[in-house]
């Protein structure tokens, strides 16, 4: 049973028999029959289709929100039968990361892998969107991404740190000279940003306006923290960027950062983990590290 319920969770992510069939390691008719198996099973129709998956009926979506529950809590009894047997945690811990926090995981993946050295991790930069469907659909075991500006869904939470905003730019730049700035000569300015589907941009986007820009566009955007900051080393760019980002990437003498002011914005970044009666040992490790590491978070 639970291997077509995989089947299922492979067609939700997928959204497509083929290219599920090989996410499973299956065929194509081996990933339809088993589902054709649970339908028979439940006595419903699961999943509608033509020529090609059209999506899960009423019944399919119930069906596949406790298939999530299953499957989850089938991993996670595994994984803890398995530290019991060895008498220590291993395993592989899969974790999604908003690029605007990237720059911080290794203070907390550092600190995890001192206290349990055999497990291994896979980081993965995603929008705060794109990790909460991950995490529904069991593709990876935590996120660390923003808690309170958009909605998050059926997660648990820790806390790690306020994001706060800073202005990026040359020294020799007309505001280059400033103790501090405000959003509304922010805007006055050309930017390179992150694009429209971060989240960061987005509240970006939202003070800027708040500040009175009516159209805030950038003269470049990129999904990548690394690109952005290597045009503003150059000295020709500007943008807006969290003060923990800028001083992971480093600072030359050339650039400097300058708090963004009037309204001085924060908003909290966290680990993000499946809402689950029981949790995995290595992400219930994980969530207790993120309670270690997070008063050093929050200092600086």
């Amino acid at each position: 049973m639970i291997d077509k319920l995989d089947f299922l969770l492979a067609l939700a992510r997928e959204r497509h028999f083929g290219r599920a069939a090989e996410a499973c390691g299956v065929t194509q008719p081996t990933l339809s029959a088993g589902v054709k198996q649970l339908e028979d099973t439940m006595g419903v129709l699961l999943v509608n289709r033509g020529s090609r998956f059209l999506g899960f009926t009423p019944e399919g979506e119930r069906v596949l929100d406790w298939a999530r529950r299953i499957v989850g809590d089938t991993r996670a009894m595994r994984e803890e039968i398995g530290a019991l047997r060895r008498g220590e945690l291993s395993g592989h811990l899969r974790i999604a990361v908003i690029p605007t926090a990237l720059g911080m995981v290794a203070a907390l993946t550092t600190p995890f892998r001192a206290r349990h050295p055999d497990v291994r991790f896979t980081i993965l930069s995603r929008t705060s969107i794109q990790i909460l469907s991950a995490l529904e659909n069991l593709e990876i075991d935590a996120g660390v991404s923003y808690l309170d500006n958009e909605p998050l869904g059926r997660v648990r939470t820790v806390p790690l740190y306020e994001e706060r905003y800073c202005l990026v730019t040359a020294a020799s730049s007309p505001l280059g000279d400033r103790t501090q700035v405000t959003w509304a000569e922010v805007g006055k300015i050309p930017l390179c940003l992150l694009t429209r589907d971060m989240q960061n941009r987005r509240i970006i986007d939202g003070l800027l306006r708040g500040a009175g820009v009516d159209d805030p566009s950038p003269t470049l955007e990129s999904n990548s923290m690394i690109l952005l900051f290597s045009h503003i080393r150059t000295g020709q760019w500007a943008s807006v960027m969290p003060a923990l980002s800028v001083e992971t990437l480093g600072l030359s003498d050339a650039v400097r950062a300058i708090p963004i002011v009037e309204p001085d914005a924060a908003h909290m970044i966290g680990l993000v983990v499946p809402e689950r009666q029981t949790m995995s040992p290595v992400a219930a490790a994980l969530v207790a590290e993120a309670l270690r590491v997070a008063p050093g978070l929050q200092k600086r």
